[in-house]
């Protein structure tokens, strides 16, 4: 039994990790800002993790054996808690994604990636990428939507650097694939996003030659970092099913699903296209993961049971 603390935890996969960590006997502590009441028999801490004066007060003189960092968005969040759980836990896992690797917002000097993506490809230190530079695309139409993704891709990977700079705990970041299913638990809207247009028999747009992607099942991902906290492994990790598909795939699945056939709509160079349309490759290798012990499921065998389910919620 441990205790661990999940920063965050009120939503999505987060709900579900909470769940799984109590039941598998640790005691849980929930820290968020008080949006929603954690699950029976798990405890509370309130506190914006910005106010580092405030995160101190609220955690008191507890400690932990294991921090699940679900909501690390920004270096600063990162430097927070850094300075906060230093000789306060024995192991903190930050929730990362697989947008690090994106070619579009990868670091000025990055070198070019081989598909799947390792962990070791990746080196989160280097200097942020300057706008409209990188070895990925340029600048371009939807600039409103890109710079969001730079963002978050950028945020993503200096709060992972500030964590790596002599960390002062053993430190894990777990890169997701990503993540479908939940039916309205996925708050994205992406999966449903399919459903609909195909439902109604509207063109999905895609890329001339849209590239696969990782994905990965919402309770898979709860059991993911169920399995990371109980380990002892450190830096990052990607998880991911088995499995790449591309949009026209994903639209297969979903029309094979609703008894309809899939339109599609292809767009321009450099314009924008549905979730899930890629032109450039950043699908992840799951090897590390696999190899350390976790056995991942396959995108093919768990997909069509979430385009039910969002299409069961949609109705």
């Amino acid at each position: 039994m441990k205790r661990i603390l999940v920063i965050g935890g009120s939503r999505y996969f987060g709900k579900s990790l909470v769940t799984r960590l109590r039941d598998a006997g640790n005691t849980v502590t929930v820290l968020n800002r008080g949006s929603s009441a954690p699950p029976p028999g798990v405890g509370r801490l309130l506190a914006d993790r910005d106010d580092e004066a405030g995160l101190r007060a609220a955690l008191g003189r507890r400690d932990f054996d294991v921090v699940v960092d679900q909501v690390c968005y920004t270096p600063l969040q990162a430097a927070v808690a850094r300075r906060v759980f230093a000789g306060r836990t024995g192991r903190y896992v930050m929730t990362s994604t697989m947008e690090v690797y994106d070619p579009a917002t990868l670091p000025a000097g990055s070198a070019p990636h081989t598909v799947p993506v390792a962990e070791q490809s990746l080196d989160p230190t280097l200097p942020p990428l300057p706008p409209g530079e990188g070895p990925g695309r340029p600048a371009r139409e939807g600039a409103a939507r890109e710079g969001a993704a730079r963002a978050y891709a950028e945020g993503k990977r200096r709060a992972e650097a500030v964590f790596l700079r002599e960390p002062p705990f053993p430190y894990v970041s777990v890169r997701t694939a990503h993540v479908l299913g939940g039916g309205r638990a996925e708050f994205t809207g992406r999966l449903a996003h399919y459903v609909e247009r195909i439902g109604a028999g509207t063109p999905v747009n895609v890329h001339e030659a849209p590239y696969g992607s990782s994905f990965i099942h919402h309770l898979e991902m709860a059991d993911f970092l169920r399995w990371t906290a109980g380990q002892t492994f450190t830096g990052p990790v990607n998880a991911a099913s088995h499995g790449a598909p591309d949009v026209l795939e994903i639209c297969a699945t979903v029309a094979q699903q609703l008894g309809r056939r899939p339109r599609h709509r292809v767009v321009e160079a450099g314009a924008d296209a549905s979730p899930f349309s890629f032109d450039r490759a950043y699908a992840m290798d799951n090897g590390r993961a696999a190899a350390l012990g976790f056995t991942f499921g396959r995108v093919a065998d768990w997909l069509p049971g979430a385009v039910a389910e969002t299409a069961r919620a949609n109705a």
